[in-house]
């Protein structure tokens, strides 16, 4: 898959150009050539599915032939080592728990995928890529949670001093090794 800035079609990035550089340089919005299609019965059988299972056949259509499937489903079982159960409220209202991941933040969702992928996509490098976070708390805790133990990447998180309650602190200051967690 190719994508192009929202400010720029002409100008194709790889995959592993989009998600490592995050903005195009123009600052437009990275976009797809073309969305994906998922086949109505994959969809019609979304409910008897896992997530770590919905997101490989999702993520095999968005990244192609960029990544071997045996590497998507590697990233996606191990991003996604927990439940998101989906709740009815009514017989018409549902709602998905996104919150049953390692720091109980919907965040773990995406962070968890990301650090994966990402990973991935720098494997072989001679140089580390370095994540920097800002947060008030739940965001900085995905993020160490998700990137922790990541080959080739080191997070600094930098967080407001008493603005984060004591489990967000540790969430964010005890993971060591490839994680450093910054009080400002």
């Amino acid at each position: 898959m190719r994508y192009y800035s929202t400010k720029n079609r002409h100008q194709a990035y790889s995959l592993k150009e989009a998600v490592l550089l995050g903005l195009p340089e123009d600052n437009g919005l990275f976009m797809p050539e073309r969305i994906p299609f998922l086949s109505a019965s994959f969809l019609k059988t979304l409910t008897q599915r896992s997530l770590s299972d919905i997101a490989f056949e999702v993520s095999k259509e968005w990244f192609g032939s960029d990544i071997p499937e045996d590497e998507i489903n590697r990233m996606v079982a191990s991003a996604y080592d927990f439940d998101t159960p989906l709740v009815s409220l009514s017989s018409d209202t549902s709602v998905l728990e996104l919150f049953h991941g390692p720091t109980l933040a919907f965040k773990d969702v995406g962070a968890r995928f990301m650090a994966r992928l990402m990973s991935w996509l720098v494997r072989g490098q001679d140089r580390k890529l370095t994540i920097l976070v800002a947060t008030s708390g739940d965001t900085g805790s995905a993020v160490a949670s998700g990137f922790f133990g990541m080959d080739n990447i080191d997070v600094v998180i930098l967080y407001p001093s008493g603005k984060v309650s004591l489990s967000q602190e540790k969430q964010l200051t005890t993971w060591g090794g490839n994680i450093r967690a910054m009080e400002v």
